[in-house]
């Protein structure tokens, strides 16, 4: 039985060719939004499908968007489409991590002020009493324990941290897969009372916005250290700008904003924030590009066919996504 797939709006060749590589045999490749052959397309791998996409086929059971997240829009409109389940891709999980242990360690050491001060030849803070903080022994709590919050726990171990974590849907018990503490969300205040760091991982849904608020940053320990690779709405912009100014947060990494370009012509005036973080020495500022390496096309592929290969062989699709959650 062979599984139609099609790719809405196709990457490169170069990318096409490895998927195609992947694939079974079983697998039947389109590309773009041409009609296809009879009988349509049982899966449709496409970030932001129309509606016409999705009643292209009457086949059509699966739709899979080929990055992490889901947008509200593409989620009401496939709540019109019960039939076709949604997938996504967590290929990005190696490389969000990674970036969230740089914004961590970047953030605790403020490397930023003092590379800058070096690159203008001065050496005074070498001689200085040292603000970085240390992170082996201290307590890091992980909002969001999902494919990117487990990796970094993982960083986080091997630090010497102790790992706290939210997830939705905690294990059943810490061990041997889970060696961390998890817990559901309702713990939040008492954990956040316990956390020298907090590494925000959550995707941005109506029961995340504003999740972190003035009192939530009140609650941390004084001198925390706040890392955000999930969505700035997250965490309330003027508490967090307050607390960064007044010394309350000892610093803050953040790859995720409040203000993104409108277009490409606004791409290189377009300030973040409504507040001036960037006059803050105890930011690390990044521009949304935690998920992005050399290496994401290859491992966004691999992912992918892995999803369909599942498929094609009548075995479970990974990364079921939960519309009413959003994730």
């Amino acid at each position: 039985m062979t599984l139609g797939v099609r790719l809405l709006r196709p990457p490169e060749a170069e990318a096409v060719a490895r998927l195609q590589s992947l694939l079974d045999p079983g697998v039947r490749l389109t590309l773009g939004a041409e009609p296809g052959p009879p009988g349509g397309d049982d899966i449709l791998v496409a970030g932001r499908p129309g509606r016409e996409d999705l009643a292209a086929s009457p086949a059509l059971r699966a739709l899979v968007v080929p990055w992490a997240g889901i947008s509200q829009e593409t989620r009401s409109l496939v709540a019109e489409f019960p039939q076709i389940a949604v997938h996504n891709l967590h290929h990005n999980a190696a490389p969000v991590a990674e970036m969230a242990a740089a914004l961590l360690l970047a953030a605790a050491k403020l490397v930023v002020p003092m590379d800058r001060s070096l690159r203008a030849g001065d050496w005074t803070p070498r001689y200085r009493p040292s603000p970085a903080v240390l992170l082996d022994g201290k307590t890091v709590l992980i909002l969001g324990y999902g494919a990117i919050g487990r990796r970094a726990a993982a960083i986080c171990r091997g630090l010497g941290m102790v790992v706290l974590a939210t997830r939705r849907r905690p294990p059943h018990s810490a061990e041997p897969d889970n060696p961390d503490q998890v817990f559901p969300p309702e713990a939040l205040p008492k954990l956040l009372t316990r956390a020298a760091a907090l590494l925000i991982c959550l995707p941005h849904t109506p029961e995340t916005d504003g999740l972190i608020g003035r009192a939530e940053l009140a609650a941390l320990p004084a001198g925390a250290v706040l890392v955000n690779v999930g969505r700035g709405q997250i965490v309330d912009e003027a508490a967090l700008y307050q607390a960064l100014r007044d010394g309350q947060l000892h610093a803050a990494g953040l790859d995720v904003w409040y203000n993104y370009p409108a277009g490409e012509d606004a791409r290189k005036h377009t300030p973040p924030s409504a507040y001036p973080f960037h006059e803050l020495d105890n930011v690390v500022m990044s521009p949304h590009r935690a998920g992005s390496t050399r290496e994401i096309e290859t491992l966004r592929m691999a992912h992918l066919a892995a999803l369909l290969n599942a498929a094609a062989r009548g075995e479970p699709m990974p990364n079921r996504v939960d519309l009413k959650a959003g994730y």
